[in-house]
């Protein structure tokens, strides 16, 4: 099995590099999931995954319970609604 050497450009390499130090994660493993997902998409994710660590961090968010209750209680407030409308 023989290998071909890819060439990235700096601004590629930068870019893979700037995004590996921002995950924690090796400029190899991000290469892959670049190639995979495309850069926008992978530094959409990095962006999103640190904001939500941010929230939790700060106390800023709700537990699972209190979500499926708030939602259980809005689809039965629609069906009520629905029924009050017809």
């Amino acid at each position: 099995m023989t290998t071909t050497d890819i060439q990235l450009s700096k601004v590629a390499q930068n870019r893979i590099s700037r995004l590996a130090h921002a995950s924690g994660r090796s400029p190899a493993a991000m290469l892959r999931f670049v190639l995979r997902d495309g850069f926008d998409a992978v530094e959409l994710s990095i962006k999103e995954n640190a904001q939500a660590d941010a929230e939790f961090a700060a106390g800023a968010t709700l537990a699972h319970a209190d979500v499926m209750r708030d939602a259980l209680n809005a689809v039965q407030q629609a069906k009520r609604e629905a029924r009050a409308a017809a």
